[in-house]
């Protein structure tokens, strides 16, 4: 729900430390002469605006649900500013097959194919199954269980990233080893039913040993500090607005 939490008094919510101040998951990525966004919730133009970000190469969607495709409309002004051959770009999106048919579906006007007299996104949608390229980045994607749903989680070299899992298929932690850095959900401390838990976050990562995890799509219940310094060195909660540089090593 991004903290603060609408007309919730908690200590975090109201906490001065702008690490507690937390908008919908998403990230940036930028690898490989290419810049992409990995998810568009609700907040995306509030993220991209704070990221002075002026031209994006594609997005890849992790699932469906609003808090992660939310604002796929504010991406608009990308596929309004005409190329240096004076077309106007159409913008790739990538999914799963559920992820896809739920976008065209809520965005349905943008893929209409009768003129209007309004502006609307012009997207291109690629269904995901197998490894593919956005230029020259290399990305494989995998299957995360979002408790009892399917979702897509994404691994470029040594970095993986995956939001929403409840569980891990098999296949999928066998794709995770030898990360320098894994980025995953931990939505509170209590159970969830579609959430790792602080403590299965933590278990997972110590079972698959990247170099680094930062957690992400934590609810009020987590307050910034007090979180951290129970956590490993190399297990830490994520903030609005950190940068992580990394070689390029999914390039091609």
């Amino acid at each position: 729900m991004g903290i603060p939490v609408l007309g919730c008094d908690c200590a975090v919510c109201t906490s001065p430390d702008p690490r507690n101040r937390r908008l919908r998951t998403a990230a940036l990525l930028q690898a490989c002469g290419q810049t992409i966004l990995l998810d568009a919730g609700p907040d995306v133009r509030q993220q991209l605006l704070r990221a002075n970000v002026r031209h994006l190469d594609a997005v890849i969607l992790t699932h469906g649900h609003a808090d992660h495709i939310g604002g796929i409309d504010d991406l608009r002004p990308f596929t309004m500013r005409r190329g240096p051959d004076g077309k106007t770009p159409t913008l790739p999106l990538y999914g799963d097959a559920a992820t896809i048919a739920r976008v065209r579906h809520q965005f349905d006007y943008a893929f209409d194919p009768a003129p209007s007299l309004s502006t609307r996104p012009a997207l291109t949608t690629h269904v995901v199954t197998e490894p593919f390229a956005v230029g020259a980045l290399q990305l494989t994607p995998f299957t995360v269980m979002h408790g009892p749903h399917p979702i897509t989680g994404y691994r470029w070299g040594r970095v993986a990233y995956l939001t929403d899992a409840k569980t891990l298929p098999t296949a999928t932690t066998a794709q995770l080893h030898g990360l320098t850095l894994l980025v995953m959900n931990a939505l509170r401390h209590t159970d969830h039913p579609l959430h790792f838990t602080v403590s299965q976050a933590v278990a997972q990562a110590e079972a698959l040993q990247p170099r680094q995890t930062l957690l992400v799509h934590m609810t009020h219940d987590l307050e910034h500090v007090a979180t951290n310094a129970a956590l490993p060195p190399t297990i830490q909660l994520a903030y609005d607005g950190q940068s992580i540089e990394l070689p390029d090593e999914a390039c091609t």
